[in-house]
């Protein structure tokens, strides 16, 4: 019988700093319209240097339309018009909407150099490749953007959407939203915000009426900062609540947005080939883990498989054994370079480490990776991390070779580099009396 660690060392291709690195990855792609590539934790370099080297072979060679990542939607579009030609920003510049916690995931020097990159290969595309955010915190950002569309093309409807998301102004705050809502302070946004977006949707013949593909993705970008509303007000409003899991709430929004990009380009003539960034935990199948199974949560690697059929759909995590990670000790407290223990001997991160093979791209499909199918640890890493509570805070129980398509590990990381950190900005060191003194 095969054991993990012999499958491990069978199966991977090690990595040598080459674009053939990904010529395999590439190859399984074939005519997949998704590819959702991963990350262990929102602030390895690493993770971001790999994405964008394997997000560039498929826009050149696959033909991939957009890139779709685990950033709030009106955020990303000032990116977009940026790469697409249509902005007056500077490279820098075009960064300056990411303002909310944490600004580091998308404010540093490595995806400036995947935007530097885009915009160039745009300058020269018969149809721009597009960069778009996934998420629906932007409850007020995007109920702004709906009104700043309408004013353009439709006052009337303008001034019924600026009374109409009346409702949700708590001083900017979603927070206060949700919980006056909750507990019966305020009236609900919702039937509002609803009927904002119907007739957003039932009105787009009339503001379609100016030909050419901007027109039609203003209206679009509209739609959708429309449902970002929609989806928001009921995600703040349901923290407060116990009935529903805001976890499946928000991951349901973004498959929703990756399945709307997906036909929007299909309506423009493409083929709607999207390239997702974004956690592993939101892009490993959930059914595979211990949050589809104990806690009942689903996410967007599941709900795209299910949609669209696994055999359209590529799943690519990203692994790490120790280094150092971009992230803070608190909700809202300053980006750290914080140390990343190496991890637990029987965690699959651990298991690769064992491997002696540092880093190496790892396919997870057919018989041969079926000793991976065991259930393990798995790490991850937020924008948060508590190494001293390391177990509960970051460990979760998965099945990898159901979870994933494909790995890549790479044993030893560094952080991201920050446009601004707010405080200090130096390596943590491994402390003295480890492993004892965690």
């Amino acid at each position: 019988m095969v054991t993990p660690l012999a499958c491990v060392r069978q199966l991977a291709t090690a990595l040598e700093e080459r674009p053939s690195d990904y010529d395999a990855l590439i190859e399984r792609v074939a005519d997949r319209p998704f590819v959702l590539l991963g990350e262990a934790s929102h602030g390895t370099a690493e993770f971001y240097r790999l994405r964008g080297e394997i997000t560039r072979r498929l826009i050149e060679e696959a033909g991939f339309e957009a890139v779709l990542v685990e950033a709030d939607w009106p955020d990303a579009l000032r990116l977009n018009r940026f790469v697409a030609g249509h902005s007056e920003d500077t490279l820098m510049g075009a960064f300056g909407d990411f303002q909310r916690f944490p600004q580091w995931m998308w404010r540093n020097s490595q995806v400036r150099d995947f935007i530097a990159w885009l915009a160039c290969h745009n300058d020269a595309a018969s149809a721009p490749v597009g960069f778009h955010g996934l998420d629906l915190y932007s409850l007020h950002r995007s109920a702004e953007a709906v009104i700043a569309y309408l004013e353009g093309i439709d006052t009337e409807q303008a001034e019924r959407a600026r009374k109409g998301y009346a409702c949700l102004d708590h001083h900017g705050d979603p927070f206060h939203y949700g919980r006056d809502v909750a507990f019966g302070l305020t009236p609900s946004c919702e039937a509002a915000s609803i009927r904002l977006l119907i007739d957003l949707l039932h009105k787009a013949p009339d503001y379609l009426r100016t030909d050419g593909r901007r027109a039609a993705d203003a209206q679009f970008f509209a739609e959708q900062n429309a449902r970002v509303v929609v989806h928001a007000e009921e995600y703040y409003r349901e923290m407060f609540g116990s009935r529903v899991d805001t976890w499946n709430l928000r991951d349901t929004h973004m498959a929703e947005t990756l399945a709307a990009l997906h036909g929007h380009l299909r309506r423009q003539g493409g083929i709607g080939k999207v390239v997702v960034w974004a956690h592993n935990s939101h892009l490993g199948d959930a059914r595979a883990t211990e949050m589809g199974g104990a806690r009942g949560q689903h996410n967007i690697g599941q709900l795209v498989r299910e949609r669209f059929g696994a055999e359209r759909v590529l799943l690519v995590g990203f692994t790490t054994h120790t280094g150092h990670v971009a992230a803070a000790r608190d909700w809202d407290s300053p980006v750290e370079q914080r140390w990343v223990r190496p991890a637990r001997k029987d965690s699959y991160e651990g298991l690769f480490h064992q491997s002696g093979l540092d880093r190496f791209y790892l396919p997870l499909s057919g018989v041969e990776a079926e000793p991976l199918n065991a259930t393990s640890l798995e790490r991850a890493i937020g924008v948060i991390y508590r190494p001293e509570t390391e177990r509960g805070s970051h460990y979760f129980r998965a099945s990898l070779a159901r979870q994933f398509d494909a790995i890549f590990h790479l044993d030893e990381t560094t952080a991201v580099e920050p446009f601004d950190t707010g405080g200090p900005w130096r390596k943590e060191e491994v402390p003295e009396t480890y492993p004892f003194g965690l």
